[in-house]
């Protein structure tokens, strides 16, 4: 594993500032890695590790540096749920855990570094340093991957049969003895003009 100043400057490179969120992102992501017992997330161990990720901020570019998943490799999932956290899956031996930032965290960098006024710097040094046990909660869990949900995958390409647009992944809905995408399915995140 790379160290926690080469990660950074990574991560920094990749998201374009360094950031408090940065800092915690990468410490998740080497946390939960660490873990599992994977030490070569971009080599030999590239392809065993899918990460869910439970918000859409700075710490999942972190996340997505230090783990090598990527949303185009079907490696990195994400999960609207506005939470600094992200599940960790070794998907070889199915062991997941679970790392959640704590919130209690952001007191104790306000007491570790009290000469920093500003939040985001005092954050960035605080995180940096502080072990992981006053950083993140860690929880063993089960994730169970359907074989559509795994990077590699391929199945057959269907087509909507109101909009003619592709469909990947078994992602269509069956209603009426049609096979819809989503978006005719009704879930659509966007309105036609």
């Amino acid at each position: 594993m790379q160290s926690l100043d080469e990660l950074l400057k990574e991560a920094e490179i990749a998201h374009g500032h360094l950031c408090a969120g940065q800092v915690l992102g990468v410490r998740m992501a080497m946390h939960g890695l660490e873990k599992l017992g994977l030490d070569d997330p971009k080599g030999a161990h590239r392809k065993r590790i899918v990460t869910f990720v439970e918000i859409d901020r700075c710490a999942t570019d972190a996340i997505g540096v230090v783990t090598g998943c990527r949303l185009g490799k079907r490696a990195l999932k994400f999960r609207d749920w506005g939470k600094m956290a992200a599940t960790f899956v070794d998907v070889e031996t199915g062991r997941a855990v679970r790392i959640a930032a704590k919130e209690s965290s952001k007191q104790k960098a306000r007491e570790l570094h009290p000469e920093i006024e500003h939040k985001n710097q005092q954050q960035m040094a605080a995180y940096r340093e502080m072990p992981e046990s006053d950083l993140f909660d860690v929880q063993w869990v089960e994730v169970t991957l359907l074989p559509e949900d795994m990077p590699g995958f391929k199945a057959d390409r269907i087509v909507c049969a109101r909009c003619g647009e592709g469909i990947n992944f078994n992602r269509e809905v069956r209603r009426e003895g049609e096979t819809l995408c989503r978006g005719c399915a009704g879930e659509r995140y966007y309105t036609p003009l």
